[in-house]
């Protein structure tokens, strides 16, 4: 009778939540070690060991920071002497891996203050069985629960604000429906599939170093010796043949004679590398669908998607990952923390410094400067109140000169962006309307597009007149307008009040406002001033100058044909040029408007 065996490979099952009557904790698992099976698919699976390694780390960022930290000092100092980076740092890396982490909270002397915090290993944890309100009072703690005894005593720790004891833990753990004491990771639903990527690749090791199949047969064909005799043969073939450098497996067969010798007949899995292939990648990819990895190549995964060779759609995938991954751990976190910080009556605007690259964050839409470091992780300004800037825009309003007042007398006779090539073609212009030429004076009069001089107003130094408008009674001047003439909402108060007035100004009484604060700590090495004729409402600003020359006739006389920027290079006069920056709106700027400074200092190199 033919001795016939099936093995069967076992099921995947969810964690078992066991409260037995004899014990007062709470086991994880049917053998109280589900964390340990977290553990062994984190450093089995290498897609799951890489996707645990990136979030942990994007959830832990560049560390924790506050945005209310220059105004209250000595509570952010309190607060990082609390959190340290090391600590922060596992309660980020466990939280992902285990789904949930634990905060050990320890009290000082008279117990009115938290004096430490610390992490503690959460696998190393089990839960108390819960009060009869339902509450969870307290956790108890073994080094290795896998060698725990019946009488094995342990040790309690109490739940934090449970007791008035010196040292509490703090578990932090999300809603899971079906689960009251522990918490499933979020990517439970990808675990067999890890261990499926796991025994795969077992496979294929051990595959290698067998040899790809058993190496050789050995046959005795002269009787079947007793079961410790064949042990014993065994044996001594076994130290002489096997080992990897021998390529591993044998087959040892006892015959009574030549003709019952064994045969071996190989069972053939027909394409079996593409069917490895096909289980290895599907393996990985529904391990990225459990941890909802929107690209591989935020995580170093390099793939054949589109998301990972389309530089928008992994900006898009980046973003994505932080507002729908990333930012739920950290509030969960930030919670517990809260939680720390009210007990010694500290309140901070927690936030974790983001890894995101600052060119993947749209801050075109956000004024306050609280916002902006929440989204980009980098203090870029000091905290200081809403409407600054008001007041440089005010000053700068008051030298302006009403348009619609300027047009009364004048017409615009040019206007166009602020351009560092146009600018010096066209003042030439005003070389060749100086001297005497064939050309028909009034054609040069309508080249003359760069100079003038208001009737009433100031004079700048762009101003000019040339022999010929004196002729023709003929008066130019140029000035220039905040622009485009629209903001939004969330738009600077300064640029809201430059648009609003409608004004335009002189070159000179733009670059008087250098020495006046527009948006503090956007200057050179943090500082509060910067030049508005450069970079306008500062960085990311989406205005410019415009550049527009305004003509007044005192006598009724027609003009010529316009003169090309080409031809106006041929010319000789030339007024100091503009800088290139003055044309640029600062959130096309190489920086964005930023210093170098600023921009290098969060680690993103333009």
């Amino acid at each position: 009778m033919n001795d016939l065996r099936i093995v069967n490979l076992s099921s995947y099952t969810s964690p078992e939540i066991v409260e037995k009557s004899n014990k007062q904790w709470v086991a994880y698992g049917s053998d109280n070690n589900y964390f340990q099976y977290l553990i062994d698919r984190y450093n089995g699976s290498p897609t799951n060991n890489a996707i645990i390694n990136g979030v942990s780390q994007m959830i832990y960022g560049k560390g924790l920071d506050a945005l209310d930290s220059n105004r209250k000092p000595e509570a952010y100092a309190k607060m990082i002497t609390l959190f340290k980076k090391d600590c922060v740092r596992k309660l980020c890396y466990d939280l992902k891996l285990m789904g949930q982490c634990s905060i050990q909270v320890i009290y000082s002397k008279d117990r009115k203050t938290i004096a430490q915090v610390e992490h503690i290993p959460v696998e190393n944890l089990r839960a108390e069985k819960c009060n009869e309100k339902g509450e969870i009072t307290g956790y108890f703690y073994s080094d290795d629960w896998s060698n725990v005894k019946p009488r094995t005593e342990l040790k309690r720790i109490p739940a934090f604000g449970y007791s008035k004891e010196s040292i509490e833990i703090i578990y932090v753990k999300p809603y899971r429906a079906g689960y009251k004491y522990y918490s499933s990771p979020d990517y439970q639903g990808g675990l067999q599939y890890a261990e499926l990527e796991e025994e795969i690749s077992n496979y294929h090791l051990n595959n290698i170093l067998n040899g790809l199949a058993p190496s050789m047969l050995i046959n005795f064909n002269n009787g079947t010796p007793n079961a410790e005799e064949r042990q014993a043969l065994e044996n001594r073939i076994y130290s002489k043949f096997s080992g990897s450098s021998n390529a591993g497996k044998f087959i040892l067969a006892f015959n009574d004679n030549s003709e019952s010798q064994a045969t071996i007949e190989p069972i053939q899995l027909s394409e079996a590398h593409q069917q490895y292939q096909f289980l290895s990648d599907e393996s990985g990819k529904k391990i990225m669908v459990a941890h909802r990895i929107v690209s591989p190549m935020l995580l170093g995964i390099k793939d054949s998607t589109g998301l990972g060779n389309n530089a928008d759609e992994l900006q898009t995938a980046s973003v994505l990952m932080d507002n729908t991954v990333i930012r739920p751990f950290q509030h969960l976190l930030i919670d517990a923390f809260d939680s720390i910080l009210a007990f010694n009556n500290i309140s901070l605007k927690l936030y974790f410094k983001t890894l995101q690259p600052l060119e993947f964050t749209d801050l075109e839409n956000v004024e306050d400067e609280e916002t902006r470091e929440e989204e980009t992780g980098v203090k870029l300004a000091k905290d200081l109140p809403k409407e600054l800037g008001s007041d440089i825009a005010d000053a700068l309003i008051d030298l302006g000169e009403d348009e619609a007042d300027l047009l009364s007398d004048f017409d615009v006779m040019d206007e166009r962006e602020v351009n560092y090539d146009e600018e010096d073609g066209l003042d030439e212009v005003i070389t060749d309307l100086n001297k005497p030429k064939e050309k028909s004076t009034l054609a040069k009069i309508w080249e003359f597009v760069s100079t003038g001089s208001a009737k009433p107003y100031r004079r700048s130094e762009q101003d000019g007149t040339s022999k010929q408008s004196r002729e023709l009674d003929i008066e130019f001047l140029v000035r220039y307008m905040y622009s485009p003439q629209k903001y939004s909402a969330n738009s600077r108060p300064f640029c809201k009040k430059m648009v609003d007035a409608k004004k335009v100004y002189r070159k000179e009484d733009i670059i008087s406002m250098d020495t006046k604060v527009v948006n503090a700590g956007f200057g050179k090495g943090g500082s509060d001033t910067y030049s508005i004729w450069l970079y306008k409402g500062g960085a990311r600003c989406q205005h410019k100058w415009i550049r527009k020359t305004y003509q007044r006739f005192k006598t009724d006389k027609g003009l010529g044909t316009e003169i090309t920027t080409t031809q106006a290079r041929s010319r000789g006069f030339r007024p100091e040029a503009n800088a290139q920056k003055v044309p640029v709106a600062p959130k096309d700027m190489k920086y964005k408007g930023y210093t170098a400074e600023y921009w290098n200092k969060i680690g993103f190199k333009n």
